[in-house]
């Protein structure tokens, strides 16, 4: 059982940028697939970025080119550098690990909120 804590949420401007970390209790190599997903108030979870063993990267239409993920083998850590925000990437983002490629996620963080106001 590994456990995912995630830091890095918080209030920020639109247009501004943010890096969420995911910290895990053991070697996140164990992993094919770490993937960070979000959910907004009223709307279902959806995957923002997901990274798979061999370091391949998959983002939805809606974040490419504003998001990265990155992961730190060493440090059984993750990241999401998330910039250019906007009002509608506020959400809870989670971070999760999966025993596979593809299908549910096995593993989840508690979540930290992100918000993007003026």
């Amino acid at each position: 059982q590994v456990q995912l804590v995630e830091s890095g949420g918080g209030l920020v401007q639109p247009g501004g940028s943010l890096r969420l970390s995911c910290a895990a209790s053991g070697s996140i190599n164990i992993f094919p697939t770490m993937g960070w997903l979000r959910q907004a108030p009223g709307k279902q979870r959806e995957l923002v970025a997901a990274i798979f063993s061999g370091d391949g990267k998959m983002y939805p239409d809606s974040v490419k080119g504003r998001f990265t993920i990155s992961r730190d083998n060493a440090k059984n850590t993750v990241y999401l550098q998330m910039n250019s925000l906007r009002p509608e990437d506020t959400a809870v983002y989670y971070c999760a690990a999966r025993n596979s490629f593809h299908g549910e996620y096995d593993y989840w963080g508690q979540g930290t909120q992100v918000t993007v106001s003026s």
